[in-house]
């Protein structure tokens, strides 16, 4: 997969490329999704919670307004991040 800018292999310790987290901090678009689908699992793990139906049935499964929320954090937290 390649964007405009970055070339998104990673390494194979998952690490984010450097070049690809400066231009997150600094607000590139194409940076910040490739910063979002790494952390994509992480984020869709902490998000799930369990509901009931109407019969009493349990399941489990993802919290879009969690999701939303924990994907905005991290957005906030890469934009706020200081060298």
């Amino acid at each position: 997969m390649t964007t405009k800018k970055f070339d998104s292999d990673f390494d194979e310790r998952g690490l984010l490329p450097y070049p690809v987290i400066v231009a997150a901090t600094k607000g590139d678009p194409d940076a910040m999704k490739i910063v979002l689908q790494n952390y994509d699992a992480q984020i869709a793990a902490l998000s799930v919670r369990k509901y009931r139906d109407e019969r009493g049935n349990t399941y489990f499964g993802i919290d879009e307004d969690i999701r939303d929320r924990l994907r905005s954090r991290l957005m906030r937290a890469v934009l706020d991040f200081q060298f």
